[in-house]
């Protein structure tokens, strides 16, 4: 068994999985890490679906912000007519498929059920990662790590510092579980979907639902007849406490059996619904975000500042659920609107060899709320891994990579990191 890798990858999710193959193509061996049985991390593992939007115009032209491997992955979806391109619906299991089929060929080493256990470290270099699987204990070496497992795992135990939720009081934003219903007539849901949100806004105010989002959220599915719902909302707990977690499925799935019956008895077209599936984890919108060498703020966001280590674009809007109850708050870009993400928001403190991945990147609240999303932390994700590749073939630390080299890779890889 090789237990010694350029380059370790933990976690399997969009984030991990663009880092691991924009690596393996730039010629090191890679091995990454994943705890569930497939790749797609919260798409798959937590049913997010769909892909928020990732586009805006520019001079009356259309113009894409996420592109590189993330776009090769809606193009090999595509293929397989598996996603809606209008409404950015994709089918999860054909997902698996494809990112295990781009994974392997990229020359990446796959190991699955296998949870982040404990790390050995001298000084300020990661020298190991232990995991938990059905082998034991096993250990695997690499010169340099991404850290792409959303809660920060492998940066919290590495000892680099961060952040948990917002700065006042730590909250972070609801954790929801999606879940879909089957045998929805789905002409009739559409004509009555205002009186059925009216129904449930009213019957919340009066106590009869628990539920403390404001609205029903629904998208719709490949699958005739079925409903995607991103509609349960769990408030003031912890998503990386064990019991605060646990407890969050629970409460998870009360309000999806309140939703289940109150759509079943007053909506029109559930009358003869079923509830098919809940997503095997809660999703987790934020947890802990690590102390990186630039702090990523939501003035920099809305100013739409510049960075010379440019090395992601986005402009998703600052979408804040509430972290206490009811409401969601926006704030939408303009019409020709982007902003950038800098390297440095991607190198930890305290670690010479580790970049970090994701929606757990250095960024605030508020920041972290607009780049959160599939499409962007690909694009972090492909960038830590062109990264670590630059930083192995220099023996640099992985903050001293060259920055123009980096660039220079992910536009060849088909990365945009700037609109003409």
């Amino acid at each position: 068994m090789q237990n010694k890798y350029d380059l370790i990858v933990a976690g399997g999710g969009f984030a991990g999985v663009c880092a691991a193959i924009s690596a393996a193509r730039e010629g090191i061996s890679v091995l990454l890490i994943e705890k569930s049985n497939c790749l797609g991390g919260a798409a798959v593992n937590s049913l997010v679906n769909p892909f928020m939007p990732f586009h805006t115009k520019i001079n009356g032209k259309t113009v894409s912000l996420s592109m590189g491997i993330f776009i090769e992955i809606i193009g090999e979806l595509q293929k397989l007519n598996a996603i809606d391109k209008k409404l950015a619906s994709f089918d999860e299991e054909i997902l698996k498929y494809v990112l295990n089929k781009m994974a392997v060929s990229a020359g990446v080493k796959l190991l699955y059920h296998s949870w982040l256990c404990g790390i050995r470290k001298s000084n300020s270099k990661i020298e190991s990662v232990s995991v938990n699987n059905k082998s034991g204990i096993q250990e695997f070496f690499a010169d340099y790590f991404i850290d792409a497992t959303g809660d920060a795992d492998l940066s919290v135990l590495s000892g680099v510092p961060y952040r948990l939720g917002r700065e006042k009081d730590r909250l972070c934003q609801p954790m929801t579980l999606c879940f879909r219903l089957s045998g929805v007539d789905i002409d009739r849901y559409k004509q009555g979907y205002g009186a059925t949100s009216r129904l449930y806004i009213k019957m919340r105010e009066n106590g009869k639902i628990k539920n403390p989002r404001e609205n029903i959220l629904i998208f719709p599915t490949l699958h005739d007849g079925i409903l995607h719902f991103n509609s349960t909302r769990v408030v003031r707990l912890n998503p990386v406490d064990a019991f605060d977690k646990t407890r969050a499925e629970i409460e998870a799935r009360e309000q999806v059996f309140e939703l289940y019956e109150f759509l079943k008895k007053h909506a029109d077209g559930f009358e003869n619904c079923r509830l098919l599936s809940t997503a095997m984890e809660i999703g987790v919108r934020e947890s802990r975000m690590i102390d990186g060498e630039y702090l990523l703020t939501e003035d920099d966001l809305k100013k739409c500042t510049r960075f010379e280590d440019c090395i992601a674009l986005g402009n998703y809007d600052v979408d804040i659920h509430n972290p206490e109850g009811t409401g969601t708050s926006h704030y939408y870009f303009r019409e020709g609107e982007y902003y950038d993400i800098p390297y440095r928001s991607l190198v930890p403190l305290n670690i010479t060899n580790l970049l970090v991945a994701g929606r757990c990147v250095s960024a605030t609240h508020e920041a972290q709320a607009s780049i959160r999303i599939l499409p962007i932390v690909s694009c972090i994700g492909h960038a830590a891994g062109v990264g670590a590749a630059v930083a192995f073939k220099s023996s640099t630390a992985a903050r001293e990579a060259s920055i123009s080299k980096i660039r220079e890779i992910l536009q060849k890889q088909g990365a945009v990191l700037t609109i003409r």
